[in-house]
């Protein structure tokens, strides 16, 4: 969580709505609260996805994994009929790196030797099923200070994502169950955030089905076995993570110390939303 506004406030940075619009996008569609702004979809799908090249839109909705393809597909070949792979990429990172710029400074405190501790991190991290995370290595760093820091920070914070698709998935569970299981395990209603990843009312009535048939979700909520099982895929999510932290040892409480004021700074300015997925389930 320390990473995650840090590395993820690119999906909702005005600096990058503003530049997929010079592209040909939509703009950003509204705000929630804090007024972070959200991201146009078709901007979101191909800008993410562009880390892994101009691939299809059948390969970006694979590796993003929770979101529905009949959304992404479409969504991945507008994007293509109006920029090549390259350009909305450097756009994302320009983006990303200008909004934690206004945010933090050119150069705050400990940008050095976070960045520092980040690649070590990394450097252990191996890409065997990690799409997005192995896309991310193929760029390598931008090559100025913050614009090391952030790419370094995506790169750990895609490889966790491709490390619980993962999990999830070898827990035997598809894209509409994992989405239900979390929003429970996250302590929000049934539907609610799920409903930001563009799966209908019939896929979802047949995956609340599945999972009661299979005694996982009971009353529209987790059974002891659901969360059991959830659980499960946290536990198994984390393992894959450790040599992140152990890479580090003790120096991770000095990583911690930095990027914990930063992503609250991030949060304040609007760059991030405050709650996270709590921020973003009223949106169904």
């Amino acid at each position: 969580m320390a990473l995650e506004a840090v590395a993820g406030q690119v999906y909702f940075s005005p600096e990058c709505h503003a530049a997929y619009a010079e592209l040909g996008f939509s703009p950003s569609p509204g705000t929630i609260a804090g007024g972070v702004q959200l991201p146009d979809g078709p901007a979101y799908f191909t800008s993410r996805g562009s880390v892994m090249g101009q691939v299809p839109g059948q390969v970006v909705a694979a590796a993003f994994a929770v979101f529905n393809p009949d959304a992404v597909v479409p969504s991945v070949e507008l994007g293509w009929s109006k920029v090549d792979a390259a350009t909305i990429c450097a756009a994302r990172t320009r983006g990303a790196v200008d909004q934690l710029v206004r945010v933090l400074g050119a150069e705050p405190q400990g940008l050095r030797r976070a960045t520092e501790l980040l690649a070590d991190a990394a450097a252990p991290l191996r890409p065997e099923g990690k799409p997005l995370f192995a896309g991310l290595l193929s760029l390598g760093l931008p090559g100025d200070p913050m614009g090391d820091l952030w790419r370094l920070a995506d790169t750990l914070r895609e490889f966790r994502g491709d490390a619980h698709t993962a999990a999830w998935t070898s827990a035997g569970l598809d894209a509409t169950e994992i989405g239900l299981l979390t929003e429970l395990y996250w302590g929000l209603p049934l539907r609610s955030y799920i409903r930001t990843r563009a799966w209908s009312d019939a896929q979802l009535d047949e995956a609340e089905a599945r999972l009661e048939a299979r005694g996982l979700v009971a009353g529209g909520g987790l059974t002891d076995a659901g969360r059991v099982l959830r659980e499960s895929v946290e536990v198994a999510t984390d393992a894959q993570c450790e040599v992140m932290v152990d890479s580090l040892g003790r120096r991770f409480d000095d990583l911690m110390e930095m990027l914990v004021p930063w992503g609250r700074a991030v949060r304040e300015a609007g760059g991030y939303p405050s709650q996270g997925p709590h921020d973003l389930a009223p949106l169904r």
